[in-house]
């Protein structure tokens, strides 16, 4: 479990586990999250097959975790100070739409130690693997960023993917995480594709106040920022953000027994927009 230290108290974080239930669409709510780490799934839901939470820190707050799983600590906003294996690295992020971002990856019992220079944010994510290997920061250099829907479909579905782990950047993983900027009032995840791995989405709106509406299957919910989207394998999920409010999402994915490597599937119905040249009322 992720302790947290400060200038005034140490003591255990209080832990909010919330578990999917079979065939059920699942939002967890935003709610005011406690200096510390927040967790909100685990990694021995069978429905989902990884933890995920938030670390928010106040400046001069640590934490430390040597969890026995695969770990991705992704730095949303702030300041921080990684030490793991003698080393001790500074990262900050001032703009999670505008700046690539930073994480740490580690094998299962590799400690990491964070220090809050200034207020900050982090998501986690952990999965249960046995491959060892090198603990890596990844820098924002390194960063895939990728223009997605461009002069296609109108364009509204264009959208930057930021992909920071996934099967061809370390092979050894059994996770993927990336984020994407959701142009205001345009689609991603589009056009709507299932993979039999679980997902999860992280949303955060700017100005804080917007809103979009995320899908899973023929079910949507309105979400907002601080919301996440736990995403059943086998379930189309296509996502937009309300016209005046861009959506930045991390996206994060499990690899599952039955198949490794993400295979993105499309409905039949829906693959005809895969062709760039697909002709869509009004510019026929």
């Amino acid at each position: 479990m992720l302790i947290l230290y400060n200038q005034y108290a140490c003591k255990d974080i209080n832990v909010m586990t919330l578990s999917l239930k079979e065939g059920e669409k699942m939002i967890i709510r935003h709610t005011e999250y406690q200096r510390g780490y927040n967790q909100l799934t685990s990694a021995d839901d069978t429905n989902i097959n990884m933890e995920f939470g938030i670390i928010k820190l106040d400046a001069k707050d640590m934490v430390k975790d040597a969890k026995g799983k695969e770990r991705a600590i992704l730095l949303i906003q702030g300041d921080v100070l990684f030490e793991y294996n003698g080393i001790k690295e500074n990262v900050k992020r001032g703009s999670f739409l505008d700046e690539n971002p930073v994480c740490i990856h580690l094998p299962k019992d590799a400690e990491v130690k964070i220090t809050a220079i200034g207020d900050s944010k982090l998501a986690f994510q952990a999965v249960y693997n046995d491959n060892m290997f090198t603990s890596k920061i990844y820098t924002q250099e390194e960063c895939v960023t990728e223009q997605f829907g461009k002069g296609v479909m109108g364009e509204t579905s264009l959208r930057y993917v930021r992909t920071v782990i996934d099967d061809h950047i370390a092979p050894y993983s059994n996770l993927v995480i990336g984020e994407v900027i959701n142009m205001p009032g345009k689609w991603s995840s589009y056009p709507p594709h299932h993979h039999v791995q679980p997902e999860i989405y992280y949303y955060i709106f700017y100005p804080e106040q917007g809103f979009g509406f995320s899908c899973e299957g023929e079910d949507v919910a309105k979400v907002y920022s601080g919301d996440t989207a736990v995403i059943k394998g086998g379930r189309v999920h296509p996502q937009v953000a309300a016209p005046g409010y861009a959506m930045y999402y991390i996206w994060m994915i499990p690899h599952v027994p039955e198949r490794w490597k993400l295979d993105r599937q499309y409905l039949e119905k829906d693959a005809w927009l895969l062709d760039n040249n697909a002709k869509i009322w009004p510019q026929n």
